[in-house]
């Protein structure tokens, strides 16, 4: 039973418009920086807190600032400034076709997938989230019996929605072409419960004071990495990624006040999602420990000289 449910995901996700890319370009996406001097990010702008517009329609978000430090160690390897060039696409879907075909040289805030990490690479994770509903409190448990015949919300092509279809078939899955479009849509009650990211489903409801609303189940139905894609075979692009990221988790770890300051305003106990510093730092621990610690100054530590 295990099996049939993780085969019918996988044939979900293809079927969702991840489909097979284009061949990539020739030139590595160090190459292209080197020659063009522009680090290109693909992306949505509708994915608080990752990336998304603020109210003086700049674009922000805690994928924003982990892809500005990963051009800024771009900038350190080549020996010249990097200006982070951003690439709006429509959905996921969009953004991952650009990625793969060499399009565009990255996009953070992916959530990975087996499947996707065919035909695209993964870095180091910087947050780690799931699958879940967003509904009204004492409407449904988040069981998969109490889906069947109900209306959720869904965004077109998404993890969220490929879930549903191969969990509960049952639920009548209504497409709509945001996190935000399916908030409204629940607020409205033109859907029973929305099922998607938690963490993007977390930050909406708190963006919108609705009260009398939360996430079930208590579990996800499927958890998962989120971090940044790039294009394959860009080995040396990929570990200045991942430097980039493991540096921002071992200052976090550190108490460096920058590291601390760009994590909290987006998750930490003051920021979108409210976390608790215990589990993020639990998180990161885990992280590193799959790869090697940074060896980083403490905070307030003397910067060593150079004579």
């Amino acid at each position: 039973m295990q099996f049939r449910v993780v085969a019918l995901l996988a044939l979900a996700t293809f079927g969702s418009g991840w489909a097979v890319p284009l061949p990539a370009r020739a030139e590595t996406v160090i190459e292209h920086v080197a020659r063009t001097g522009e680090l290109t990010m693909g992306g949505t702008a509708a994915g608080s807190p990752y990336s998304f517009l603020n109210s003086r329609k700049e674009l922000v978000g805690y994928s924003m600032d982990v892809a500005r430090l990963i051009a800024a160690e771009v900038s350190a390897y080549l020996g010249k400034p990097v200006k982070l060039a951003y690439m709006p696409s429509e959905d996921q879907a969009s953004t991952f076709r650009q990625v793969s075909r060499g399009e565009v040289d990255l996009s953070c805030g992916a959530q990975f997938t087996w499947e996707r990490e065919m035909f695209v690479d993964f870095s180091l994770p910087y947050s780690l989230s799931g699958i879940r509903l967003l509904t009204r409190t004492g409407s449904l448990d988040g069981s998969l019996a109490s889906m069947a015949g109900r209306r959720i919300g869904v965004v077109a092509g998404s993890l969220g929605e490929s879930t549903i279809a191969a969990l509960q078939p049952k639920a009548v899955r209504v497409p709509l072409t945001s996190v935000d479009a399916a908030m409204k849509a629940l607020l409205a009650g033109k859907v029973d419960a929305v099922a998607g990211d938690s963490i993007l489903l977390a930050a909406s409801l708190r963006n919108s004071s609705a009260k009398g609303y939360g996430l079930v189940p208590d579990e996800a139905y499927s958890r998962y990495a989120v971090g940044c894609i790039l294009p394959e075979n860009n080995s040396t692009f990929r570990n200045l990624v991942n430097l980039a990221i493991a540096k921002l988790l071992q200052g976090y770890l550190n108490g460096d006040p920058t590291a601390v300051a760009t994590v909290d305003r987006w998750v930490g106990p003051s920021g979108i999602l409210g976390l608790p510093p215990e589990v993020i730092r639990l998180y990161f621990q885990t992280v590193l420990l799959n790869h090697e610690q940074i060896q980083l100054p403490a905070a307030g530590a003397a910067k060593p000289s150079v004579n």
